[in-house]
């Protein structure tokens, strides 16, 4: 196996391990024959494309400039493999804080001898679990690989995970063609919106180093969090012990991450929301079953799985991303009630324009400070 980004596993994690983890624990997709298989990827594939007219003439964002980003159907190893590469390239900074801290903390004759395949192995049992349950991703800041590849001017990469759609489309029981161009909706906004914005990517890029660079905490305390995340998984919290409520996000705010945490999650509900927005939108003209599609996966989101998938989500950070989805969408619609489609592009001007997330909650403040001051 070819090591990521081309170096070898050091320091604080040991990323080909947390590959190799994931690989050998993920768990196979549904059974299909190699001719759907291939029947599958050329859909999604052609979903993807149409896509584009669609969400471009729905959000008005159209640009001349062609997508600096391919799209990439991927399997559960693959979806690993293009992860793990993200976050090597955004937590290099955190990482490389770490490394210098360990050798004189608490800890860290333990952390350098096994710190980092200790962590490879965790990490890898959670993108294990996380790679059964994406059916597509934006991958913003993706670097380019061989197998992997990536926009040549700064764009990220559009993965679309057949097996998982495959599987989730089974279980909904919804009419397959259509799930599959629906799901591609709603990437495909996200695609847009980096494409359509130049600003953007670099905005948020310089949040997230901001936040990263605010972090004071030790290693330890990363690496139990981890740990807990992973015995979750492996059914090895004590009986009867109760999950705290904390994120592994959580335990590394300093007050100014604080505030720079509310605006990250101001943009993310913005951008999620969109696209649920644009999706329903754009569905009911392109996707007949578009309204028994949104119901039944609705209801999925909201009774989520097992008491051992919710404490993850919990513990992950990810019942905030679902409550980003509706938090996002109910402001995008809002807006576009009161001041029309080109009225709520106004928030792509600047990062002046983005929403708080005071705004995101109450969409009438954004209208009245943002239109207020452009009108004036």
């Amino acid at each position: 196996m070819t090591s990521i980004g081309g170096a070898a596993s050091t320091g604080m994690v040991d990323w080909n391990l947390a590959v190799a983890t994931a690989t050998r624990l993920v768990r196979p997709g549904p059974d299909v024959s190699r001719d759907e298989a291939r029947e599958v990827v050329a859909e999604l594939r052609r979903h993807a494309k149409a896509s584009e007219a669609h969400v471009r003439g729905f959000t008005r964002m159209g640009t001349e400039d062609t997508h600096d980003t391919p799209v990439l159907v991927v399997d559960r190893p693959g979806w690993v493999r293009a992860n793990v590469a993200g976050f090597r390239e955004v937590l290099k900074p955190l990482l490389d804080k770490m490394q210098e801290r360990r050798g004189s903390g608490p800890g860290g004759a333990v952390l350098g001898a096994v710190g980092g395949k200790v962590t490879g192995v965790e990490l890898g049992m959670l993108l294990s679990f996380l790679s059964s349950r994406v059916l597509g991703q934006y991958e913003t800041f993706a670097p380019a690989t061989r197998e992997l590849p990536a926009g040549e001017n700064g764009g990220g990469r559009l993965l679309l995970v057949a097996p998982n759609i495959v599987h989730v489309e089974r279980e909904l029981d919804v009419e397959p063609h259509d799930f599959r161009l629906w799901v591609c909706l709603h990437e495909e906004t996200h695609r847009t919106q980096f494409s359509a914005v130049p600003w953007l990517r670099d905005h948020l890029e310089g949040e997230i180093q901001s936040f990263l660079a605010e972090t004071e905490v030790d290693p330890m305390t990363v690496l139990e969090r981890i740990r807990e995340a992973a015995q979750s998984l492996a059914g090895g919290r004590p009986e009867g012990e109760e999950d705290e409520g904390r994120s592994l996000v959580e335990i590394v705010q300093t007050p100014a991450q604080r505030e720079i945490l509310a605006r990250l999650t101001a943009v993310m509900s913005l951008l999620e929301g969109h696209a649920d927005f644009v999706m329903d939108g754009v569905g009911p003209d392109v996707v007949a079953s578009v309204g028994e599609i949104r119901e039944k996966f609705q209801q999925r989101r909201a009774k989520g799985a097992s008491r051992l998938d919710l404490a993850l989500r919990k513990l992950l950070g990810l019942d905030a991303k679902l409550k980003q989805y509706r938090d996002g969408e109910r402001f995008v619609r809002a807006v576009v009630e009161q001041v029309g489609m080109d009225g709520f592009n106004r928030v792509w001007t600047s990062p002046n324009t983005l929403p708080t997330k005071t705004e995101i909650a109450k969409p009438a403040d954004w209208v009245a400070r943002v239109h207020r001051r452009t009108e004036s």
